[in-house]
């Protein structure tokens, strides 16, 4: 990620829409530190946003909240162990009393890591689970409160298409994926009577800097020019823009739905 107080981030957000809805809003954001998250983190900081964010990754985290807080408002960075789910209920206590009610909730953490079908036990198994879905649902629960009495929010769930291509190499982060699907309908009809909105984001390949490290290889480029309609690189803040627009009142009438960013490859 390119440093965000440099001069040629603040040209590169200048092309794009602002979204006078998002100034002063509090938004948590989950697995901020690094990646994709991190895209998140900056693009909400430049909104204007009272952002805070989780990560695992204490010295990423504290490094991109410097970074950050050179130019514009810091965001408030903690670390935080999500499978710990008192410890997340902790933390999400904590920004409420330090930034105020949370009415923007991004379900951004996971890990992709590869494992095959023979390798599954069940403690693997449920780590899977505690890692890719179960927090999201814990984080809704924890700031649903925030949003009822606000009569609005929005609920911005990572999902995956690899479900939708039937990836293989990694079926417990399948099968978590195709679950926040489930898991973001649902909550859509539980909190839509309150005027919070929930929807799942579905990126497809994006290049960051872990996949290019670990996972990128030539065959890997091959198929990406294969499945995607767009021939280019999906890159962090092609997911963060439109993860603004379904934080802000634009998309207000925009509930239970899976916003595809993957170039038209799923």
């Amino acid at each position: 990620m390119s440093s965000p107080a440099n001069a040629s981030t603040h040209h590169a957000h200048d092309r794009f829409a602002r979204y006078p809805s998002l100034a002063d809003r509090v938004v948590l954001i989950t697995g901020g530190a690094t990646g994709i998250g991190a895209s998140f983190v900056e693009h909400f900081v430049v909104q204007g946003a009272r952002v805070a964010f989780f990560d695992i990754d204490a010295t990423a985290g504290e490094a991109l909240a410097d970074e950050l807080g050179d130019s514009r408002r810091k965001p408030l960075f903690a670390r935080v162990d999500l499978t710990d789910i008192a410890a997340l209920r902790a933390a999400i206590a904590d920004v409420k009393a330090a930034l105020g009610p949370i009415e923007v909730l991004v379900n951004n953490a996971a890990n992709d890591k590869r494992h095959t079908l023979a390798d599954v036990t069940p403690e693997s198994f449920d780590a899977g689970i505690a890692v890719n879905v179960r927090h999201q649902l814990f984080a809704a629960q924890a700031v649903a409160e925030d949003m009822k009495a606000a009569k609005r929010g929005s609920i911005i769930n990572l999902g995956s298409i690899s479900w939708m291509l039937k990836n293989s190499d990694y079926p417990v982060y399948v099968m978590s994926k195709s679950a926040v699907q489930g898991l973001t309908r649902g909550l859509a009809k539980d909190l839509g009577q309150y005027g919070v909105r929930v929807n799942s984001l579905v990126p497809g390949w994006v290049l960051t800097e872990k996949q290019r490290r670990l996972w990128l290889t030539d065959e890997g480029r091959e198929n990406i020019k294969r499945g995607q309609c767009i021939d280019a690189e999906l890159l962090p803040e092609d997911l963060a823009r439109m993860a603004l627009f379904l934080a802000a009142d634009d998309s207000r009438m925009i509930t239970s739905q899976d916003i595809v960013v993957d170039g038209g490859w799923a």
